[in-house]
């Protein structure tokens, strides 16, 4: 039973610690390439607009949905080294 515990403790360390960098990139490139240093890659030319448009605009978004795809491979594979997969 102490090992049950330990393995779900140890599971749920894991799956937060991906949550939380995952909510850290999600900050940075919201906040970070859209918003807060747009002016420095604003000289970029990225289809027709600047580079920090681009990242407000449709970059974040695909960024996002990638991040999406990635959270959820991460979490497969971590449910299969700790054994609770479906």
């Amino acid at each position: 039973m102490t090992s049950e515990k330990a393995n779900a403790a140890a599971y749920w360390k894991a799956n937060v610690r991906l949550i939380t960098w995952s909510l850290i990139v999600w900050a940075l490139v919201s906040y970070g390439f859209a918003m807060i240093l747009r002016p420095m890659v604003a000289g970029i030319a990225v289809g027709g607009s600047d580079l920090g448009f681009w990242f407000a605009q449709q970059g974040s978004i695909l960024f996002f949905i990638g991040l999406i795809f990635h959270y959820a491979w991460r979490l497969n594979k971590l449910d299969k080294e700790f054994g609770v997969e479906e």
